[in-house]
């Protein structure tokens, strides 16, 4: 394992004791809304069973309530589907303009239910109208229709989904449908997870998720339908993800919003109604930016070391930040952190360019360390016999290290 560490920056008399009582009894009194306008680093009253926050460019957890609590996603489903289309399209292994069917047996079976772009019995439509429908208007037939043409079969699309759940460590997560539509329960996550999926979902595709997210209303067929997302219109910056909602989940909400280099993702669940859903969404995210401070430590491109290389053309190879990083501290507070990279040295080539290899951990004190991407800044090709001629030589030379 390589590491390159990196340096950051007495008794009361009994009056006194009566007062104090006094004092915390009525603290106990004073309204919620009293409370955080004292203290606006508070965060605002949630009423929602499941919650969290996490700064994207620092990776800290800014609030959690139960996010590792499996639950029904309901529609939220459909931001795992967007992204397995999004990691085909990225690895050529699927088109925007790829065209596929609505056939007979899945328009009986899915014309009209719950949310829909109205697709008609033996249409043909593109893939990318087919995601501007899931991700804006919520549509479950684009979602079947997308996973058939995609995989053959529903099955064939879920065993994708779940395949990348394990590629990204969801361990909370299972999918046993594209559109989260009820199912007793099989399918489930949790707002860790949740949280997660968002923030590689914007962060792995971020060209397409600017295309296809945060769209308030899309037409299809002449029909023209509204987002649900309760930040849209209220909260400055917001541009996803995802409502859900089904009688067996209840209302939740993946959100985000961006303002200038600060990105937040949250995600809160369980709500009975939409109304509560909506206000407590706005002043979650209000208090995410109002409450916390981000200091860069890292720009999109810097390099921040270097890693061994054995059996490359090259013996070492760059290590890049793929995006900014920052460090995020309460309002006030000053930033104390920091850095060392981590990877498995030697790293084996080929290696190519932006492959995640290392780990840049972030320390701050008070805090769980923080493990984010690093990407190799070149490629590296496997070498002939005299490049491991010359890596035996150079092994002997360092004592076998």
């Amino acid at each position: 394992m390589g590491v390159l560490a990196i340096r950051g920056g007495g008794g009361y008399s009994r009056v006194m004791k009566r007062r104090f009582l006094i004092f915390l009894f009525a603290l106990g009194t004073v309204p919620a809304e009293a409370r955080q306008a004292a203290d606006p680093a508070a965060p605002p009253e949630l009423t929602a069973p499941i919650a969290t926050m996490v700064d994207v460019n620092s990776g800290r957890v800014l609030f959690a309530r139960d996010a590792r609590r499996r639950f029904v996603p309901a529609s939220l489903t459909k931001i795992m589907t967007s992204y397995v289309a999004f990691e085909l399209i990225a690895a050529g292994k699927l088109r925007l303009d790829q065209r596929f069917v609505m056939n007979p047996a899945t328009f009986r079976a899915w014309h009209r239910v719950g949310s829909t772009m109205f697709l008609e019995e033996q249409s043909s439509t593109t893939v990318a109208d087919l995601l501007e429908g899931i991700v804006t208007v919520s549509a479950n037939d684009g979602c079947v229709v997308l996973a058939e043409g995609i995989a053959g079969s529903v099955p064939g699309f879920t065993a994708l989904m779940n395949q990348a759940a394990r590629q990204l460590g969801l361990r909370d997560s299972y999918f046993n449908t594209p559109n989260g539509w009820m199912d007793q329960g099989q399918t489930y996550t949790s707002a860790a997870d949740l949280a997660t999926l968002a923030t590689a979902l914007i962060t792995r595709h971020p060209d397409l998720y600017r295309r296809f997210y945060g769209h308030e209303r899309a037409a299809f067929n002449g029909i023209e339908q509204a987002n649900h997302n309760p930040l849209y219109g209220h909260t400055p910056g917001a541009d996803g993800v995802k409502t859900g909602f089904t009688g067996e989940a209840g209302y939740g909400f993946v959100g985000s919003v961006v303002r200038g280099t600060r990105r937040i993702v949250f995600v809160l669940g369980g709500y009975p109604r939409a109304v509560e859903r909506a206000k407590e969404a706005r002043a979650f995210a209000e208090w995410g930016f109002a409450a916390w401070r981000a200091q860069p430590v890292a720009g999109a491109g810097a390099v921040m070391g270097t890693a061994r290389v054995q059996g490359g053309t090259a013996r070492t190879v760059p290590l890049i930040a793929p995006r900014g990083y920052d460090v995020v501290v309460p309002a006030g507070e000053t930033a104390r952190y920091t850095l060392s990279i981590r990877y498995t040295a030697p790293l084996p080539a080929p290696i190519a360019k932006g492959d995640v290899v290392a780990s840049l951990i972030v320390r701050a004190p008070g805090q769980p360390a923080v493990r984010l991407p690093l990407v190799a800044g070149a490629a590296v090709r496997a070498g002939g016999v005299i490049d491991r001629m010359r890596d035996g030589l150079v092994t002997m030379a360092e004592g076998g290290t």
